[in-house]
């Protein structure tokens, strides 16, 4: 997958793609389908099969002062998109003055012109250009006029009913049901990033620890998790068992949400180093002990629970993505 950040300059083999377009923000199982779309109209027909998304979520231009939210910052994103297959991953810089673009404009100068696009797919409530002045509507019969053509993906539901959606993966992640959420998504929820120097309090209790500080990345229930580990710049692909913390620290009055993983069997120096941590259930939630003995004996409790949980947990579906 090749990653472009400018339309004016997009190479002539990019160009005349089939193209989905949206924020895809999770790429979840919703996203999954209007995506595929794009790809099943690509290889059909011979096009590039590439994917038009926002940088930053237009949620981070308007709602500054909102908690973090973003399920998959770029790389995730990246990481998730380049895992079924596209060809092209197109960023288009979402800014103030983006946003006043005219919703014909946005068709015409970016879609007409930037991509040549052949073929746009976007999910059924999909809007766009200033005051959200474009939609499904305005998409195709623009593509009628100007020779490209559309399809509106409808809303994609699980057996209960219920539509897969961004919001509703955030709701199972803030109450701890990490199942909930890879249902959701398809795969475990994840969290990517590199591991920074700590205080090496866990070290100290014979559990030492990777510590990623989750940044502008949206924040799980506080607690302890069961979790796997990939490290990304390994010589070779590893699937790591491990128990993680993600929360502020209560017990030795910790500054900052952080995720702490505590990698089974495992003693390599990994400072430095991007990790890609799979939520895959829930132990407890975070706790303040009245010292450290109290703590380190629960440690163990949670570390052998996660053990346990894992030992019956097949990795197949976190490889897969790789």
């Amino acid at each position: 997958m090749h990653i472009y950040r400018h339309y004016e300059t997009l190479p002539e083999e990019v160009r005349n793609a089939a193209i989905a377009i949206g924020n895809f923000d999770g790429v979840h199982i919703g996203h999954t389908e209007v995506i595929r779309e794009a790809g099943l109209i690509a290889r059909q027909k011979g096009l590039p099969w590439a994917v038009l998304t926002f940088e930053p979520h237009p949620r981070s231009v308007f709602m500054t002062n909102q908690p973090p939210f973003r399920l998959t910052p770029f790389r995730a994103k990246a990481h998730a998109l380049e895992a079924l297959g596209i060809d092209a991953m197109i960023v288009q810089r979402f800014n103030r003055s983006f946003s006043e673009r005219p919703a014909e404009d946005f068709v015409l100068e970016v879609l007409v012109k930037g991509f040549g696009a052949h073929h746009i797919v976007a999910g059924y409530d999909f809007v766009f250009g200033h005051k959200r002045g474009g939609n499904c509507e305005l998409l195709l019969s623009m593509g009628q006029q100007h020779g490209f053509g559309f399809t509106a993906v409808s809303a994609v539901e699980s057996p209960d009913g219920k539509v897969y959606s961004s919001t509703r993966v955030r709701a199972c992640l803030d109450a701890g049901d990490v199942k909930g959420a890879e249902h959701v998504l398809g795969r475990p929820y994840a969290i990517e990033g590199r591991v920074a120097p700590g205080e090496q309090l866990g070290r100290t209790l014979d559990f030492p620890t990777a510590n990623i500080h989750l940044g502008q990345g949206f924040r799980p229930k506080r607690g302890i998790y069961a979790v796997r580990v990939e490290i990304f710049d390994h010589a070779q692909t590893q699937v790591l068992d491990g128990v993680a913390n993600i929360g502020n620290r209560p017990t030795v009055n910790g500054v900052g949400d952080l995720l702490e993983v505590f990698i089974f069997d495992f003693n390599e120096d990994l400072y430095g180093k991007r990790l890609r941590v799979s939520l895959i259930e829930f132990i407890r939630p975070e706790v303040k002990f009245d010292g450290l003995i109290e703590l380190k004996a629960e440690m163990v409790k949670d570390a052998e629970q996660a053990r346990q949980i894992l030992k019956n947990t097949p990795v197949n579906d976190i490889k897969a993505e790789r």
